[in-house]
């Protein structure tokens, strides 16, 4: 029994020798012969992403590979060309991740003449689509512009972001608009509001520029108003029309009346 015993553990020694030299001669050899070959798989990865930047507008950036990431580097025009740039690198084989670097050249412009031009284009933007129904906010920081407030929609909310992003003069942009939630309930709350406010005598002035509506933004039967009125009396008058609509909870009056001082929500 003991000699029996005794060969059971040589053999099984011997295996795990044997196994020992296979996983070292395994280990050297993955150490030795992929080297070149991953050297040589970056350099064709670099090489495809580059080919994905041919057009004018990407003449300068300039990509490097470094373990599957592709790092971005050099200038374009436009912020919109930074962001395609970054998608369709993102979907060149061998990549895994993308670091973009890029900076936005293009025109100086002043972030006061910045902002009257994007508030200008977003005041109208969809308008026929149900814009009154959002309240989007804009800031402009050294070319840095930040989208915030409400929209009612998605396709909606991507507007108002292709429209910085095709701006000349935007460096980069920060999207905080909240999304309303989907609802009918909300949306019928939304038309009916509407009829409310825009039914009333003193307030209905404010349906002729389309740019300058009173905004009615609903989430979960919750009211805000937006936008700028002439006076504090249209000011309460709304917020009264809101508030008698029908399986409104609340209303939050973020209307401001024109020459006085602006109240953030």
């Amino acid at each position: 029994m003991k000699r029996l015993t005794g060969k059971i553990e040589s053999i099984l020694a011997l295996v795990i020798f044997a196994g020992a030299l296979a996983g070292s001669s395994l280990v050297a050899n993955a150490a030795s012969a992929p080297a070149g070959a991953q050297a040589q798989s970056e350099k064709d990865s670099a090489s495809a992403v580059q080919s994905q930047l041919s057009k004018k507008q990407y003449q300068n950036v300039h990509v490097t590979m470094n373990d599957g990431i592709a790092t971005l580097t050099g200038t374009v025009e436009l912020y919109e060309y930074k962001l395609d740039a970054e998608k369709k690198v993102l979907h060149t084989k061998g990549v895994s991740a993308v670091r973009n670097q890029i900076e936005v050249a293009g025109n100086d412009t002043s972030d006061a003449e910045l902002q009257k031009k994007l508030g200008d284009k977003l005041a109208y933007d969809r308008v026929g689509f149900g814009n009154v129904f959002d309240a989007i906010t804009l800031n402009v920081n050294k070319g840095v512009v930040t989208l915030g407030g409400h929209t009612h929609n998605y396709v909606n909310r991507d507007s108002a972001l292709g429209i910085v992003a095709t701006t000349s003069g935007v460096k980069d942009m920060v999207d905080n608009i909240e999304v309303d939630p989907v609802s009918i309930m909300d949306d019928q709350t939304r038309m009916a509001v509407a009829r409310a406010v825009y039914g009333f005598t003193t307030l209905n002035k404010y349906a002729i520029d389309p740019a300058k509506p009173i905004r009615i933004s609903v989430q979960n039967g919750h009211v805000e108003l937006y936008g700028v009125v002439n006076s504090e009396a249209d000011k309460d008058a709304a917020n009264i029309q809101a508030n008698g609509v029908p399986g409104v909870f609340s209303v939050k009056n973020y209307l401001q009346v024109a020459g006085q001082p602006t109240e953030r929500p």
